[in-house]
């Protein structure tokens, strides 16, 4: 990939800024990133002035700390911060989005192969409940991603049948990036709303909105931005078919309720709809100091340091590990490298490498279960790289790999 790439003095700082790469080697990135120090120096200290000053008093304090975060993430995704709102984590935001909306029997959501687990648990649910049926989208042979042509096909003759595609940007199980661009292109013409779950691709690549046109994305702290658990923030694009949406919820953070009237409410315009009053304003502006870390480097340098690493170590693995078969596909790739060794279950290779401090994670089935069950797999092992990993922790990972075998 051609452009700035992070200098070998760069990746001395962010492994300097990062305590936990002392203590462990960390392959399960698209599970939970190591934070960086400025993100948990912001943690600490913001809960620290709760101890000593009162919560309601320290958020009153830190109001405008609070305030820029919106600022943050709306810069890093070219999007206004009144179409941010703060969310406990990314699954919750993507069911406000999703469980709000009004539909009937007959109606049909549109979705990828890949799609997450759990979003495909709410289908099959709002399938059981209401009569709603899923379009499940295949892959383009040739490139592996998303078949456009055939999405496009899909909702001309699905018509006003057609209530919602939503789409994993990036699945949880392999390095595939699909085309979310052209989705959104697609969407739009035929007046589609579009849900996309940005969980593994925002902190990892650059999502630019006014590209994608999506109605709304989700996305959470813990993963490649790096930042606390327990967070994350849904957009709403306020030309959607969300903004005017009533959430399913609503407290006094999202809705004011008519002093004229003891049976009025009013719901709030904005993104501010989907919040709820109740937060960790914690979390909040640590996910806040992650984002603009991560802007400091770069959406677009983090994105090839990553796809530089998950590279070397896919070459890797099939050149140097006997048994053992690479199942990531698609002609763009991204940090997630999803693999098989044959004979030994992917439980069992995560704990093994955990007994010689080095994290990954095990994708089973149930996390994506229309492609794993068209490859007929139950499971593979996930080691997601981020730009702090180093060379010399690719070749560790390697050895002890071979160890098993």
């Amino acid at each position: 990939m051609a452009g700035k790439q992070m200098t070998p003095s760069d990746v001395v700082e962010a492994r300097s800024d990062t305590p936990g790469t002392r203590s462990v080697i960390h392959f399960n990135n698209a599970g939970a990133a190591l934070m960086p120090q400025p993100v948990l120096d912001t943690v600490g200290e913001y809960t620290e002035l709760e101890a000593y000053k009162g919560g309601y008093e320290a958020a009153a304090a830190a109001k405008n700390k609070i305030d820029a975060v919106y600022q943050s993430i709306a810069g890093m995704l070219s999007c206004s911060p009144d179409e941010i709102a703060s969310v406990e984590n990314a699954t919750r935001g993507w069911d406000y989005i999703f469980y709000s909306l009004p539909f009937s029997a007959g109606d049909v959501v549109i979705t990828s192969e890949t799609e997450y687990g759990s979003n495909v648990t709410s289908f099959l649910q709002m399938k059981r409940s209401r009569g709603v049926l899923v379009e499940v989208i295949p892959n383009d042979p040739s490139t592996g991603v998303l078949d456009v042509s055939s999405l496009s096909n899909a909702v001309a003759t699905l018509g006003k049948q057609a209530k919602l595609v939503a789409i994993s940007h990036i699945p949880t199980n392999n390095g595939v990036v699909h085309p979310a661009e052209k989705i959104g292109s697609i969407c739009r013409e035929y007046d589609i709303p579009f849900l996309l779950d940005a969980c593994q691709s925002v902190g990892q690549l650059p999502v630019d909105l006014g590209q994608i046109h999506c109605d709304a994305l989700t996305a959470t702290s813990r993963k490649y931005l790096r930042g606390p658990r327990g967070q994350g923030f849904l957009y709403v694009n306020k030309q959607g078919h969300f903004w005017d949406l009533e959430p399913m919820y609503l407290d006094v953070r999202s809705a004011r309720n008519d002093e004229s009237s003891p049976s009025g409410y009013q719901v709030l315009p904005g993104a501010i709809r989907y919040e709820n009053f109740e937060r960790s304003y914690a979390n909040w502006l640590g996910m806040g100091t992650a984002v603009d870390y991560a802007c400091k480097w770069g959406l677009d340098v983090i994105e090839r340091r990553i796809c530089f690493l998950a590279e070397t170590l896919r070459r890797r693995l099939e050149d140097e590990v006997k048994g053992t078969t690479v199942t990531d596909y698609g002609d763009r790739k991204c940090g997630i490298v999803s693999f098989t060794i044959e004979g030994v279950e992917g439980a069992d290779v995560k704990a093994a490498l955990a007994k010689e401090k080095i994290n990954v994670s095990c994708s089973k089935a149930s996390s994506t279960p229309f492609d794993m069950r068209k490859r007929k797999l139950s499971s593979v092992v996930r080691a997601s790289v981020h730009y702090y990993n180093s060379e010399d922790e690719i070749t560790l990972l390697i050895e002890a790999l071979k160890r098993l075998r």
